[in-house]
This record gives structure tokens, sequence and C-alpha cells, in this order.
């Protein structure tokens, strides 16, 4: 999985927004008035949001804790989806609109990780938490949007998981990296790993069972006692 900006040129478009042209982005300079457009049913302006925040929500919250491009793209046209329906709904806050975008796209990231539990590598559950405390920074209109440029989450899960892949033994990071990070199909992965499909579940279970484990105690690390 290529974890840099080159995928971004592909992220999901949808037809229900009009494409963006360079002159909107003038306009990001005013977000509350972009807001009030969007509410209004300005198509142009509702593209404009979510064409800025579009590939920092699929960079930074749905690619590292979904593990898969597909998947990620997938959460983002969904995500896309959410905040076009309930835009009319939406309050402005002085966080901006890219934390309210964040709860949607980890509610998104988390439906798809419940629906794969057995081929995931974050717990739903650390998802669910994330999820309710995004929501309450929103209800409180604490963070601002600089705040979530100084926490880049893209760096911190890459590092983590990086760091977790090269603690467990090679042969579990090598089925977690064929099968989960490249998406490659599972009796494609059991014949390159010499082993039956049914076996490989086996395996795959058991890496998954020993990263998780390593990226525990790393959390437990940095954590106070």
């Amino acid at each position: 999985m290529r974890w840099g900006s080159e995928n971004e040129r592909s992220l999901p478009q949808t037809s229900k927004v009009t494409a963006v042209t360079p002159s909107d982005a003038a306009d990001l300079l005013d977000e509350p008035r972009l807001v009030q457009r969007a509410k209004a049913g300005d198509r142009r302006a509702l593209g404009t949001l979510l064409s800025h925040h579009g590939p920092r929500l699929y960079r930074a919250v749905l690619l590292p804790r979904l593990g898969n491009e597909a998947r990620a793209r997938d959460a983002l046209s969904i995500t896309y989806e959410k905040a076009i329906q309930h835009m009319p709904q939406y309050e402005w806050q002085p966080c901006g609109i890219y934390p309210w975008l964040r709860v949607i796209a980890l509610r998104t990231a988390l439906d798809m990780l419940r629906a794969r539990r057995r081929e995931v590598l974050f717990d739903p559950q650390d998802v669910s938490r994330e999820l309710e405390s995004a929501q309450a920074s929103v209800s409180s209109s604490m963070p601002g949007l600089d705040a979530f440029h100084e926490r880049d989450e893209l760096d911190a899960v890459r590092a983590m998981l990086h760091d977790a892949l090269a603690r467990i033994h090679p042969r579990y990071a090598t089925a977690i990296r064929l099968r989960i990070l490249e998406d490659l199909p599972r009796e494609q992965v059991a014949e390159q790993m010499g082993v039956t499909p049914a076996t490989f579940d086996v395996l795959l279970h058991r890496s998954i069972a020993s990263l998780k484990k390593v990226m525990d105690v790393r959390g437990t690390e940095g954590s106070e006692p």
C-alpha cells in the first residue's frame, strides 16, 4: 500500500456536486460563507468544501484505519454521500467543518471495520472510542482546524504500523502485507506462501493477533501509568 499523495489524484468524485475550479480556492478563506451556500443547495460551494477536505480525510483518517486503498476510496465516497445528505442539518461551529466531516469519516470506517472484523488491523472498539471523542470535540467546538494539522494522524499511524510489522515474525508480516495492505486474493496469497487457503486463514488470524499485541504494548508504553 502506498501512503503517498499520488493516489489522491484518483480519489472518488460524486456526481451530486459541481466540479471545483482553481478560482474556488479563494472561497476557502471564508468557509462559513461556503457552508451557508452549501446548506442552501449551492453544489459548487459543497464541491469546494469536499474537494478541499476530502484528500485529508482519505489520507489521515480512512486509509490508516482501513489499511487498504480500495476500501479507503469506497469509504470516502460514502463519507461524501453522507455529508451531502446531512449538510442541511449541519450547524456552523467555530472549529470549522472539517471536524464534522471527520466524524462522518470515522463512523464510516467503523461500519466497514465491523463488517470485516476477521481481516482488520484496528479494533473497531478503538475506532469507536475515537469517534466518541471526535463527536464530543465537535459538540464543544473546542478544536480549531489548525489542531488537526498539528496532529498528523497519517504519520502517527504509519509509524506505529511499520514499527509493529518489524517486531513480529517475518512470515506474519508478509501475510498481513499481502492480504490486507495489498488486498491480494486469499487463494493467491496462500499459494505464494506455500499453504492451503484453510491453513492461510489460521496463519492470518495469528498474524493479526500478533500485530495487535505488539501495537497494544506500544500504545501502553506511550500512555500515562
